[in-house]
């Protein structure tokens, strides 16, 4: 695998950078953290109809572009740099999960346009994204149970819940709301929306087996490490700016060397995080089979880089870093829940081991 990036995703890098420090500045994430929906519709119709970021990595027949999972990689580092608030994670993994299935294909077309948004339900009380974990039933056509920290629950079109059942569990689509409740979730990370959903006879259908959940929590993974990868990098790069212009004792502070020795870390934590995001991307492009492998190594290492980097932002701002006014905050929020989203480090570590063949680990997702 050739861990490079290519002149094309630089270019939609840049594009994505222009069009998120337009659309989505800092005071526009602090509007959007106070709304119902926690999105702005008009961007994201102008994320799929100017972009076409939503079915980025769709197959060309069901209506996408039929890119990999490299350039998603770029799409969500650009989008952890701006802190961007959109149910674009959630659609993406909603997409993996149809992709990788076999009954479910003609629900792509809409996640790729940007008509629908998607959702994949899989933890429960407790907070296990494990699929050995799950409860909840699908039977006689109907699915029973509930659903906690379900991402963009509350505005989803589509959503997707992860299930047991006699023909082999899987993930089903919900095909008739009247039997699905939800229930918005008070969060620490007010820019990403979660929900508990309620399963009471909601009518669905099977679109996928256990392959195709594993297969979308690994790119699920994977996509949010490369946003912690893109957090990590801004309040690296805000931090490095700052200790330029910031003076003490008649100097700059970045002329210290323990403030020089603390940035140095941020950077070996930044670039370590790149390649593993790099290698998991690759993986999951042209090598599936060592997917697993990548995608937990990339989540436990970039949730732990992030985490660091955004606390040692703080500090390194000093007062101003502990404001509500600095954005400093935003991306330490984003930091701390996301390490917890799709599984904790410990749980990709431990999923780690087992796929290396040490005993006593799940190498479950």
């Amino acid at each position: 695998m050739k861990l490079v990036v290519t002149e094309e995703q630089r270019e939609l890098r840049d594009a994505l950078r222009r069009f998120f420090a337009d659309r989505s500045p800092g005071a526009e994430v602090r509007r959007l953290m106070e709304t119902a929906e926690g999105h702005d519709p008009g961007v994201w119709r102008l994320m799929a109809e100017q972009l076409g970021l939503q079915g980025l990595a769709i197959a060309e027949e069901h209506g996408g572009a039929g890119f990999g999972m490299r350039e998603l990689a770029v799409v969500f580092e650009e989008m952890g740099r701006a802190v961007v608030c959109a149910p674009f994670l959630a659609t993406i993994t909603a997409a993996a999960a149809l992709e990788a299935g076999e009954g479910g294909h003609d629900l792509l077309p809409g996640l790729a346009d940007g008509s629908v948004i998607g959702t994949l339900a899989v933890a429960e009380d407790g907070g296990s994204w494990d699929p050995g974990s799950v409860r909840a039933t699908f039977e006689d056509g109907v699915l029973r149970g509930t659903k906690d920290f379900v991402l963009d629950g509350r505005v989803a079109d589509l959503v997707l819940v992860a299930a047991r059942g006699g023909d082999g569990g899987g993930v089903y689509a919900v095909e008739d709301a009247a039997g699905l409740v939800r229930q918005v979730l008070p969060t620490l990370d007010q820019t990403r929306r979660l929900a508990r959903i309620e399963l009471d006879g909601a009518a669905a259908r099977r679109v996928g087996g256990p392959e195709a959940l594993a297969r979308a929590l690994d790119v699920a993974a994977v996509a949010l490490a490369a946003e912690q990868l893109g957090g990590a990098q801004r309040t690296l790069d805000m931090t490095v700016e700052y200790a330029k212009v910031r003076h003490q004792f008649g100097r700059p502070i970045g002329s210290f060397q323990a403030v020089k020795h603390r940035c140095a870390d941020m950077f070996v934590l930044v670039e370590s995080a790149r390649s593993a995001v790099l290698n998991a991307a690759a993986a999951a492009d042209e090598s599936p089979g060592e997917l697993p492998a990548a995608a937990a190594l990339a989540q436990a290492y970039c949730s732990e880089a992030f985490f660091h980097t955004a606390g040692e932002a703080i500090q390194l701002h000093g007062g101003i870093g502990f404001t509500w006014e600095h954005d400093a905050h935003l991306y330490f929020k984003r930091a701390q829940s996301s390490r917890e989203l799709f599984g904790s480090p410990d749980r990709h570590r431990e999923r780690l081991a087992a796929l290396a063949g040490l005993t006593g680990a799940a190498a479950t997702p």
